[in-house]
């Protein structure tokens, strides 16, 4: 393994985490949170030929130059949860499986007006939704089995692919979630 491996894998997840955000984004706000399986496209193409005529040609191209390029596989019929948390505990992933990734929304406001949130549940969620500096978040976060993490985080109020930030650690609690399900 060369210094430039960990580097180039973590831009191949950076590459997927940014299509997986994008994609989710079409489909709006208030959605779900959303599972996706990470593979090598270029080992899949190998284990399965007929993969090919499933993707689009420059997926199959882009594979062909990039022997780290990664698809995304959405997982569907997930085990029922209460929350993320309990999901993520729920799953666990095959070594077929080279890194998983999660899109979730959530309301975020400054340090200082988390300090007035009530305790009560349904208070802290009365509070939340009501009060002037929250932000509507959506994240996506992947990781890889070799360590390499990315996200990438837009908010509601500048809801265009130029304005999505990202970076290798900005949701740590998230990348650390997501890790224990490749163990």
């Amino acid at each position: 393994m060369t210094d430039a491996t960990p580097f180039a894998a973590q831009l191949a997840l950076a590459d997927a985490v940014r299509e997986i955000e994008r994609h989710v984004a079409t489909g709006g706000w208030d959605g779900p949170a959303r599972v996706f399986a990470l593979v090598r496209t270029a080992r899949a193409l190998a284990a399965e030929p007929g993969l090919a005529e499933q993707l689009p040609p420059e997926v199959v191209e882009r594979a062909g130059q990039d022997p780290l390029h990664l698809t995304s596989v959405e997982q569907e019929g997930l085990p029922a949860a209460q929350d993320l948390e309990e999901l993520l505990g729920a799953i666990t992933w095959p070594p077929t499986v080279d890194g998983t990734a999660v899109t979730v929304e959530r309301v975020v406001l400054p340090p200082a007006a988390e300090e007035g949130m009530p305790t009560d549940p349904d208070e802290a969620l009365a509070y939340l939704m009501n009060h002037p500096d929250r932000q509507d978040v959506r994240i996506a976060v992947g990781v890889l089995r070799d360590g390499s993490t990315w996200c990438a985080v837009r908010t509601r109020a500048h809801d265009t692919d130029d304005a999505v930030g990202e970076g290798p650690d900005v949701v740590p609690g998230l990348v650390e979630a997501l890790r224990s399900t490749l163990d």
